[in-house]
């Protein structure tokens, strides 16, 4: 085993390419990183993973497109600080290096969305690192009018589609994550009027929709939507066996065992994977995760820790989870969509693909927060579940002149695939999921 020459290394697993940064190069966005000022991070404009150190200080920040993971191991000559966008790459690398003994899964920690990381590299005993916003939205704070919510709401999402199209290659394909539901259509939707716009050929944008054995009711509900605005030619059904979809696979891609989010995840992996297939140079996708979190459009009455109050009052629970300070917050794993993007991360990165979640950017996160959700629905669930439909397609209107189809909801993993074979793909109680995990990352793969 070399020996670490410095009293403390660094060692940074993170792939810089997957960045998307807008305005500044990544070197200039590491550097401001460094110095550590919280307002000119916030200036940092994309989706972004950055570690960077200043002597002792090592301060980390991410945004929810990102995944940021570390782990400090012990040498005689100081501290190892491992960090990745993954687990088992941090596993792999202290393997490689004799410090297996050291590891466990649940001694990594996972950077927190939106927050600086201050991290004190100065040997044993580590010091707790410390947490500083770098993003925090004003709550409530815009005008009543829906048409003004609307407008300003989507105009974030197709401006950052359209800094997005315009760094990646001008003739590269691009695909959509597609169910014909409100995040999803409405990313279509931009893309395509940001093509037209910019001159670019709308011939590269597919929309691919996942169909599992007979499929659900995405594909259908896809045709439906497509088919209304005469955009039909772009549906691509990618169809895949039921026998393809692996639960313990899926939940050693992911890195987790949330019930929810691996069932989510399985079918962004199935998909992925076969859009590789059928396309091996394929590059480029766009989803639209995050666009629930950010209108609050999911079923409280499912959770019991949570009330309209809390949903609404809470700034950016489904973000981020109970935040930072809070007991309920995980040190391995973060809290809200912070946590919950591995769904769509793990399994774009794992088979090749950049993909952008534009409803997961701090531009457009910022417009959300700024809906005054309690006056505009009274805390009545129902006019708060209706707000989401309202927003984005009149916002997609006033800005495409399109106007868009609005299905009711439905999560991924329930559309892709018919309801038997849905039952049958996953366990639905939540216990079978940790044990999974145990078995996968605790047991044989870190013992090995």
């Amino acid at each position: 085993m070399p020996s670490i020459q410095t009293l403390s290394e660094v060692v940074n697993l993170l792939a810089p390419d997957k960045n998307t940064i807008f305005g500044m190069t990544c070197d200039e966005a590491e550097a401001i990183v460094a110095a550590g000022d919280v307002k000119q991070i916030a200036k940092i404009d994309g989706q972004f993973a950055i570690v960077a150190r200043d002597g002792i200080n090592v301060r980390m920040v991410r945004t929810i497109g990102r995944l940021v993971r570390y782990f400090i191991a012990k040498l005689e000559d100081g501290p190892v600080l491992v960090v990745s966008d993954r687990i088992d790459a941090i596993r792999d690398w202290l393997q490689d290096r004799g410090l297996a003994g050291q590891f466990h899964p649940s001694y990594t920690r996972m950077v927190p969305a939106h927050h600086l990381v201050n991290l004190r590299l100065v040997g044993c005993p580590d010091p707790n690192p410390t947490y500083e916003r770098f993003f925090t939205p004003s709550r409530a704070s815009s005008s009543p009018d829906i048409h003004e919510i609307s407008t300003r709401y989507i105009r974030a999402v197709y401006d950052d589609i359209t800094k997005w199209l315009q760094t990646i290659p001008q003739d590269a394909p691009v695909g959509v994550c597609f169910s014909g539901g409100i995040d999803s259509g409405s990313v279509f939707l931009l893309a395509y009027h940001a093509m037209l716009k910019s001159g670019m050929n709308p011939s590269r944008l597919k929309a691919f929709t996942l169909v599992v054995d007979q499929g659900g009711e995405d594909l259908a509900q896809a045709r439906a939507f497509l088919k209304e605005l005469d955009l039909e030619l772009f549906l691509e059904p990618l169809e895949v066996s039921r026998s393809d979809i692996d639960l313990r696979e899926s939940i050693k891609v992911i890195e987790d065992y949330k019930p929810l989010d691996i069932q989510a995840g399985a079918m962004t992996l199935s998909l992925c994977r076969a859009i590789r297939k059928r396309y091996p140079d394929w590059k480029y996708l766009l989803d639209g995760d995050g666009g629930d979190e950010n209108l609050k459009d999911y079923p409280i009455e499912e959770n019991p820790e949570l009330t309209i109050r809390s949903v609404v009052n809470n700034l950016m629970l489904y973000q981020e989870g109970w935040g930072v300070e809070a007991i309920k917050h995980s040190l391995t794993y973060s809290g809200g969509l912070s946590r919950g993007y591995a769904r769509t991360y793990a399994p774009t990165a794992q088979t090749g693909f950049i993909s952008l979640s534009p409803y997961a950017l701090p531009n457009v996160i910022a417009v959300a927060e700024a809906i005054p959700f309690a006056e505009l629905t009274k805390m009545d669930h129902e006019k708060l579940y209706r707000l989401k439909g309202e927003i984005v397609s009149h916002g997609v209107h006033e800005l495409t002149g399109m106007r868009m189809p609005v299905f009711s909801k439905r999560r991924f993993q329930h559309g892709a695939v018919s309801g038997p074979t849905f039952d049958s793909l996953f366990p639905s109680d939540p216990v079978e999921y940790r044990q999974i995990f145990h078995e996968v990352f605790e047991s044989a793969a870190y013992n090995n």
